[in-house]
């Protein structure tokens, strides 16, 4: 037999953004409660990015609930700041993590759930899940794929574009992360910039801070069921933070529909030409990282779990917060975060207080 379980009211996986704003109103409700990190250290997935990276807002505008990022940075925070400002926010609450602990699974347990991780358990009253997207990686199909020799990897892996120097790339991928990392590889590169449809490029004075006002405003409107005109652009649509618009002024960011296929040692474009490939970065985004739900048979056809605000639909005790709009409106953000962590933190402590009542 393995050890006893830890028994707690709630266990929240993962210990991003999603995850922290969660805990500090949790803190507040006398609830006991663990985090879960999947990490060898804080900072979540933000430990992944590329070295370049910056937020779209400034420090203001990019913080969680109750402390505010340090506004003593040039310019927008870097992936570092983020970091150090996560790191931060956990020691100043004193928030109780274990980490590296990956959680393989979760499964009911009458009442409760069971959270496992290896050897380990842990029975809670209520889990969260705040796992994210950054370990489950899209990669599209493609014809030829399995045969091309050359070097591919995912944005969730690309760190500088020093490896890449004097090489033939392909960056595919029209969000802002094949934006930037096109703009700083074709300073060293000879890129081609691979997009479904033309990237939707935002004015220059547009950063995060519009783009999270436009993203409430809509959310505000749709609870009200009412009609809003608001300019075109969302939190996808690609900004022009200094190095993108650097890389316009220098052409490149002339972005092209797809190849028809790989080869060997190349593509194949659509009017039937081939192009010699040293490496391919996929820019494609991600999907929710919910393998550690698969036991509760609650993930859709879409890969996600069917939800009432953050509560799974079929499982009343599984809250789920940061996972992009359908979790809440700008949910997957810094700023955004909060609304969500806040809402989803008094549904438990309502749900797990009718239950003692009935007790």
């Amino acid at each position: 037999m393995g050890p006893s379980p830890s028994e707690v009211d709630v266990v929240i996986i993962g210990s991003g953004q999603a995850a922290l704003a969660t805990a500090y109103f949790l803190r507040r409700t006398g609830l006991s409660f663990v985090l879960l990190d999947a990490e060898q250290a804080p900072g979540g997935a933000w430990q992944h990015a590329w070295k370049s990276l910056r937020l779209f807002s400034p420090a203001s505008w990019s913080s969680i609930a109750g402390r505010q990022m340090p506004a003593d940075t040039v310019g927008y925070p870097t992936r570092d700041d983020v970091i150090d400002y996560l790191a931060d926010y956990e020691r100043h609450y004193r928030v109780p993590v274990e980490r590296p602990v990956l959680v393989d699974e979760v499964r009911r347990e009458g009442e409760r759930l069971s959270v496992g991780s290896g050897s380990r358990r842990w029975l809670a009253r209520a889990v969260v899940s705040a796992t994210g997207t950054w370990r489950h990686r899209f990669i599209p199909p493609y014809p030829g794929l399995e045969d091309y020799i050359g070097r591919q990897l995912h944005s969730a892996d690309y760190v500088e574009p020093r490896p890449f120097a004097g090489k033939r790339v392909l960056v595919v991928g029209g969000g802002n992360s094949g934006a930037q990392i096109l703009a700083e590889v074709s300073t060293v590169a000879t890129t081609s910039w691979v997009t479904l449809a033309p990237p939707l490029f935002l004015a220059d004075e547009v950063d995060g801070r519009v783009l999270f006002a436009r993203a409430t405003e809509r959310w505000k409107a749709q609870r009200e069921g009412r009609a809003i005109d608001l300019p075109v652009g969302g939190l996808g649509d690609i900004v022009m933070v200094p190095p993108v618009r650097d890389a316009r002024e220098r052409g490149a960011l002339h972005a092209v529909r797809p190849f028809s296929k790989f080869t060997v040692t190349g593509v194949v474009w659509p009017d039937g030409s081939g192009e010699a490939i040293d490496a391919v970065i996929w820019c494609t985004g991600f999907r929710p990282a919910l393998a550690h739900l698969q036991a509760l048979d609650l993930i859709e056809q879409d890969g996600r779990v069917q939800v009432d605000g953050t509560r799974a639909s079929k499982c009343p005790n599984l809250w789920l917060v940061g996972y992009g709009d359908w979790t809440g409106a700008a949910s997957a953000t810094l700023i955004g975060v909060t609304r969500t962590a806040r809402s989803t933190v008094a549904e438990i402590r309502s749900e797990l207080a009718t239950r003692t009542s009935d007790l």
